[in-house]
């Protein structure tokens, strides 16, 4: 087996893709590991793990998410704005402020914590509604099994 030599991904012999998903009636979690893969390019044969290998994906109808069980009362977002003590608010108000950021922030903390985690977010585009500024870049519709349940 001398002959035999693992397959490593080089950043300009890639192609990236352009997916779109609707997250009409999907489960926050479950979208956002199956974002995130596609990110990191682990859905493709190429994967290599010191190379973004990912793909762009393109997100709609982000505001038609939803929660499993009591998360819409109970979870709570907090973040440092800077002065003493920490902002907080609940999921059911940040889906009405800023219902981009939940899903933005979700995919986020599934990525890698170093430079090559804060490339892949880059590739995530999160809308409001079914428009979007990408049609010139021809998104396939990307469909998940588990994100519906």
């Amino acid at each position: 087996m001398a002959g035999t030599k693992s397959f490593l991904a080089k950043p300009n012999e890639l192609d990236k893709q352009w997916w779109l998903v609707d997250a009409s009636d999907a489960v926050v979690g479950r979208l956002a590991s199956e974002i995130a893969m596609v990110l990191m390019g682990k859905h493709t044969p190429k994967y290599t793990p010191h190379v973004d290998t990912g793909d762009f994906v393109v997100v709609i109808n982000c505001e038609k998410i939803r929660f499993t069980g009591n998360k819409m009362a109970n979870k709570t977002y907090t973040w440092f704005s800077g002065y003493t003590g920490l902002r907080t608010e609940t999921a059911e108000h940040r889906l009405n402020r800023a219902p981009e950021l939940i899903i933005k922030e979700a995919v986020r903390r599934m990525l890698p914590k170093n430079k090559l985690g804060v490339d892949m977010l880059s590739k995530l585009k999160v809308y409001k509604g079914d428009a979007h500024p990408h049609q010139a870049q021809n998104p396939q519709p990307l469909k998940f099994e588990a994100v519906s349940n």
